[in-house]
């Protein structure tokens, strides 16, 4: 049964409707707030996009003024004329001595003195006395060996009487003249014995004078001393190193020499083939002005293996101004050499900063003063030009060597003077076309003709 108190409470008699109505009232407006907000964004970015469109999409007005003309390409030119080219072969190497040895003693003693010629750095003259050893021993070993000589010179003189003695007296005695007397009746034997003590003295004391000499270590060649290893009352023993020297009347530089050079010089390969004319000239310092002169005598059997370049051994001689008072050269300095070529006949000579990557090149036309490109193939090139043969390039055509970022074929080419204060002079283009600008304080300046 319900209690009383159910009873008693007022029952609700509203339709559902209503009462969901009255419950969710009060939070309509915050609904609506939250979905504007999410909503106004998205409209405003495709408002701005539409209003975008529209203002971007409208084209303007096309200007009255017409097009003008294109502007022409500003270029320095060289003129390109076949003629004879003196090659010139340039490489590298270093200076080394052409005989270079280490000083040994040939006898065991203590150094008594040293020579101040033999230092490092000095020089010495052939025969000159290095170092020299105490001799007391080899003075007393001549002394015996003189004494033994002696000795057996009057033994064998003795015997050699006995024998003559002995043959007069078979002659004498004997009843048959026809007879060979008996070697023992001559003392032959005795007296053979007695010749070769003779010479076996002779022979010791001539190694004793020998040994005496070698206490004194004399230079074999006039040279120089690259370093000394021994001191003063150093004992040492045979075979023992005293210091390394080497010849000072020339030096050598290896010369390598690369395949592509090979056919423009005529190397000497056997003797008495005439050598090959060299200028030397200091790598380390290049502002050095000064120029030894050498020659090419001789080249290696081989080529090298890595490199397949052939090295030629060219001669300086007096390579330490000992006799012509010049600056000297060092062992092992690094040296360019020069040598001169053979002569490229018939050939156009392109500066190397005309040529572009892949062996292009701009040529200008020297009437129509248009560009175009070109592919060419080297003859043979250097550190600064490059040789080609190219019956397709006519005589005169320019070559244009400055750098250009846009190049199209056939742009007009307005040509500009060349910046070099030095050359004021005119080809005889310049003077034909009247193309070239005048320069500063009214000089004409242009490309010189190669």
């Amino acid at each position: 049964m319900p209690s009383p108190e159910s009873n008693s409470q007022p029952k609700d008699t509203s339709p559902p409707s209503e009462k969901g109505y009255q419950a969710s009232a009060p939070s309509n407006p915050r609904n609506l707030v939250s979905i504007l907000i999410r909503l106004l964004p998205p409209v405003l970015i495709l408002a701005i996009g539409w209003f975008g469109y529209v203002t971007l999409s409208v084209e303007p007005e096309e200007t009255k003024k017409g097009k003008g003309k294109p502007r022409p390409i500003r270029t320095q030119v060289v003129e390109l004329i076949p003629r004879d080219y003196a090659s010139k072969i340039i490489t590298q190497g270093n200076v080394r001595p052409h005989d270079q040895i280490t000083l040994n003693s040939e006898v065991t003693g203590k150094v008594v003195r040293i020579s101040e010629n033999f230092e490092d750095g000095a020089f010495f003259e052939a025969g000159e006395i290095l170092v020299e050893l105490d001799t007391a021993d080899f003075e007393a070993a001549v002394a015996n060996a003189e004494a033994q000589v002696a000795r057996t010179t009057s033994s064998y003189a003795l015997e050699k009487a006995q024998s003559d003695q002995a043959r007069a007296n078979w002659e004498k005695l004997s009843p048959d003249q026809n007879e060979n007397p008996d070697p023992l009746v001559l003392r032959i034997p005795q007296l053979k014995q007695a010749e070769a003590n003779v010479k076996s003295a002779d022979a010791l004391l001539g190694r004793a004078q020998r040994d005496l000499e070698r206490a004194r270590i004399r230079a074999p060649f006039d040279g120089r001393v690259r370093q000394r290893s021994v001191g003063l009352g150093q004992a040492i023993r045979t075979n023992s190193p005293l210091g390394t020297i080497f010849a000072s009347d020339y030096a050598e530089i290896r010369l390598p020499i690369s395949g592509e050079d090979l056919p423009l010089l005529d190397l000497p390969e056997r003797v008495g083939d005439p050598p090959v004319a060299v200028e030397l000239s200091d790598t380390l310092n290049p502002e050095n002005n000064l120029v030894w002169q050498a020659q090419i005598i001789r080249t290696e059997g081989t080529l090298d293996a890595n490199s397949l370049e052939l090295f030629a051994i060219a001669k300086v001689n007096d390579p330490f101004g000992l006799l012509s008072g010049k600056t000297p050269l060092r062992i092992e300095q690094p040296v360019t050499a020069s040598i001169s070529g053979k002569i490229l006949e018939n050939v156009m000579v392109l500066p190397r900063l005309g040529v572009k990557r892949l062996n292009q090149v701009y040529l200008v036309d020297p009437n129509q003063l248009t560009l175009s490109t070109r592919t060419i193939e080297a003859v043979w090139s250097d550190a600064n030009n490059i040789l080609i043969r190219d019956p397709n390039i006519p005589v005169g055509t320019l070559l244009a060597t400055t750098k250009l970022s846009y190049a199209p074929e056939g742009a007009q080419v307005e040509v500009m003077p060349t910046i070099n204060p030095e050359d004021i002079t005119r080809t005889d283009w310049d003077h034909k076309k009247g193309k070239i600008e005048k320069g500063l304080g009214g000089g004409g300046k242009k490309s010189g003709s190669l």
